[in-house]
Formats: structure tokens, sequence, C-alpha cells
């Protein structure tokens, strides 16, 4: 599996995604925004950041660098492509992933642990991974809340999209273990297909023995078991 990481103006988790991945074992590739050549990758992640200095709307700006056009394209033949955080924002904004990020419903940036629950086993990036426990992975957004109109959000439940859920260490669900506020806690979803992939919180900051937490390379490392449709 060969992972190519996006750099805008103001990426700043892109050297700690690309770490956290060769650490893991993975072949990785860093790609400059203004190019257009994804260097054969199998999966494009879009690091977490301020791409952009996050004007206008998180992601915004970005979805309009000449890369997105390849990824586009290499989401519609079917390749793999995974947004963190501001990822997660500009594959919204690109039209990539359903749904949008707002603004905190505390309408304040926050940095802290948050606990996950895997929605779905049925994606790549989840496929391995336990439905009975609970992962602790850090967030740092303002704009991390997941909505989407009844409508979709009904489609998007209905079509097992959702990959993680916000709760508390002990696996329950409820607004104070929603940091956010995000509707039905939802901290990450896929793409109808099934080969898009977008979450807020952080694994790359939670995948190193010496930082104390490595749950997040657990989520990281089903992305090196690559699944032919």
């Amino acid at each position: 599996m060969k992972f190519g990481i996006i750099v805008f103006p103001g990426s700043n988790c892109d050297e700690d995604i690309y770490q956290a991945l060769q650490h893991i074992g993975g072949q990785v590739v860093k790609l400059w925004h203004k190019d257009t050549d994804l260097q054969n990758v199998d999966c494009v992640v879009v690091p977490g950041g301020f791409s952009y200095g996050d004007y206008l709307r998180s992601g915004a700006i970005a979805r309009f660098s000449p890369i997105m056009q390849s990824v586009q394209a290499h989401a519609e033949r079917g390749g793999y492509v995974y947004g963190i955080c501001n990822g997660f924002q500009i594959l919204t904004e690109a039209g990539l992933l359903p749904g949008a990020l707002l603004r905190n419903n505390n309408q304040k940036f926050i940095c802290k642990n948050t606990y996950l629950k895997v929605a779905t086993t049925d994606t790549l990036l989840t496929h391995g991974l336990d439905r009975k426990r609970t992962y602790k992975i850090p967030i740092a957004h303002a704009e991390g809340r997941f909505y989407a109109p009844k409508e979709l959000l009904a489609e998007i439940e209905a079509n097992n999209q959702v990959l993680f859920r916000y709760v508390d260490a002990h696996g329950k669900q409820g607004a104070d273990a929603n940091p956010n506020g995000s509707l039905n806690d939802i901290a990450g979803v896929c793409n109808a297909k099934r080969n898009v992939f977008g979450m807020m919180p952080h694994p790359e900051r939670a995948a190193d023995a010496r930082l104390g937490n490595t749950d997040g390379a657990e989520i990281l490392k089903m992305l090196l078991q690559k699944i032919e449709a």
C-alpha cells in the first residue's frame, strides 16, 4: 500500500501522518497541492491543519487546489482517499464525502482526548477493528460538528456509512461524550462506494508508544491491508 500525503499552505499535520504511516510499515510520499501527479499511490491522505488559514470556511479554498482534480479522478476510479480533521473538511467541501463540518456547538476550538467506537467494519479503514472496545483518539478543531440535512443523514445511516461515533471512556454515547455537537455523535463517515473516508479525530497523534497511546496506530494499520474489489 503506497500513500501520498497532500501538503497545502497551512497544513500542520502532514509530517505527523507521514511519520505515523512510515512507523507502521507504509510506503509514503508527499504531494504538493499545486501538482497533479499522484505518483501512483493507492491511498491519498489529506492531512489536518489549517489549509489557507481556514479563511472563508475550513477547506473551502483547498478544495480548488490543482491536485484535487486528480484526487477526484482517483476516487472515481475506486482509489482510496482518507481525510483527517481539515482533510475531512476539504473532502466534504469537494463533495467527495457527504455532509458538512460546522462550528463546534460551544463556538470554541477544542483540543483534547476523545473516545470513539467503531460503527461499521465494512470498510478498509475499519474492517479489522474491535466494535466492542473504545479507542482513545485526540481532537483539535473549531469546526468539527458533523451536520447533514435530515434526509441525507437518514441515507448515511441507512447505508452504514458512519465509521466512528463519539462515546465516553466506557463506550456509552451521550451529550457528555460528544465534544462538538455532531449529529448522531458522528466522528467519521465514508462515501457510498466505501473508498473515501473522513474523520475529525487525529489517529496520527496516538500512534507511538512514546506518546503514551497507540490506539491511533491500530486504526492506521487497517489501511495497510489493501482490500481488492
